[in-house]
């Protein structure tokens, strides 16, 4: 059997003013360390790193990063350090408490129509951004798709408040941990993905593309290299950070009066499954007169996936928006959803998922 180490090598001009450091400070163990007479370099290990610190390597020190669920227990608690061979050392949380920026809020419109560029990111997918400011970091909102289909994914999670995958055309596989064997979502359909739950996508139909909405904006996606889905257990009342996962079916929904006049929406249980993190809802015209209103929420993310309407803001030029476009409506200000055509449906998406809305 063959047996393979790797190592990083740092530069020094004095072996032994290093490794009391490394060895002492930063808790690693010699392993290694040529000639005996005159050492030039020594193989040190730890933290899950073995390092060779030789006398005259041409790399420059870089900065060695130490993540520990006790930074307390390492180098009396200092969080930067310098080595004596000029490496910088950063000690941090292994897993780091999740931070939710304050939302900036701000009136967004993203229209189709206006061509923005689709980005290739993780797994071969192409992202259209549906809100570029981020609302200061605060949420991301995607529009993906996948031309071929294929997506060459691995076992994964994501460190996040809240997420959505909600899918508006086509069909995706996906296997997520305890959640039974594949599931799959076609266009209408939603999932939930709590924080940290294991999930690997599978496959999907050509043409498929989907919103995904994340908080905060910028959040760790890591690999789980050990976990194995589907899962042997079905555990459908599991939690994770108090949210337990949904699969939402669109042709079970039913539609009911909805918070804006001339509306009726289907909920997704979301706001239910999350403890009242997050609303979705999908929303058609009924017919009847539509009006001006406010509403006092932090964030309001609406899609078009079908149709058109005239979006009125107060202050603003109206906004003629049609499927593809999506737009944000920040609290306080009076707008109004104008003109709707018969077929138009709207995916809403509200954080926190409970809040008020007033008829001006």
């Amino acid at each position: 059997m063959t047996e393979t180490r790797a190592e990083i090598r740092l530069p020094t001009q004095e072996l032994r003013h290093d490794l009391p450091f490394y060895m002492k400070t930063l808790g690693m163990r010699l392993d290694m360390i040529y000639p005996a007479d005159n050492p030039e370099v020594a193989v040190l290990s730890g933290h899950g790193l073995r390092l060779r610190i030789q006398k005259g390597a041409p790399e420059a020190p870089g900065t060695l990063r130490i993540l520990t669920d006790d930074p307390d227990s390492i180098a009396e608690g200092k969080r930067e350090l310098t080595a004596p061979n000029g490496t910088r050392i950063e000690i941090d949380e292994l897993d780091p408490p999740l931070v939710l920026p304050p939302t900036e809020h701000a009136f967004v419109v993203r229209r189709l129509a206006d061509q923005a560029p689709w980005i290739i990111g993780r797994a071969g997918m192409e992202y259209r951004d549906l809100v570029p400011s981020r609302l200061g970091g605060a949420v991301i909102a995607s529009h993906i798709r996948v031309p071929d289909g294929k997506v060459p994914d691995m076992v994964h999670f994501h460190k996040v408040g809240f997420q959505l995958i909600f899918c508006i055309k086509g069909w995706v596989d996906v296997l997520y941990e305890d959640q039974g064997g594949l599931r799959r979502i076609h266009a209408g359909d939603c999932f939930i993905q709590p924080p940290q739950i294991r999930h690997r996508v599978v496959e999907s139909g050509d043409g498929i593309e989907v919103i995904e909405i994340g908080v905060p904006a910028e959040h760790v996606t890591e690999i789980d290299h050990e976990m194995i889905l589907p899962t042997p257990h079905l555990r459908p009342d599991r939690e994770w950070d108090g949210q337990r996962f949904v699969h939402n079916i669109g042709k079970e929904g039913t539609f009911h009066p909805f918070r804006l006049p001339g509306f009726v929406a289907r909920d997704t249980t979301i706001n239910a499954n999350t403890r009242g993190v997050a609303s979705v809802m999908v929303a058609r015209p009924d017919g009847g007169e539509t009006c001006w209103t406010s509403h006092d929420g932090d964030i309001l993310f609406t899609f078009v996936m079908n149709g058109g309407m005239t979006l009125e803001g107060e202050g603003k030029d109206p906004y003629r928006l049609s499927a593809g476009d999506a737009f944000v409506i920040p609290p306080g200000m009076a707008t109004r959803y104008a003109d709707p055509t018969d077929d138009l449906e709207l995916l809403e998406v509200s954080l926190p998922g409970t809040f008020e809305t007033k008829r001006l």
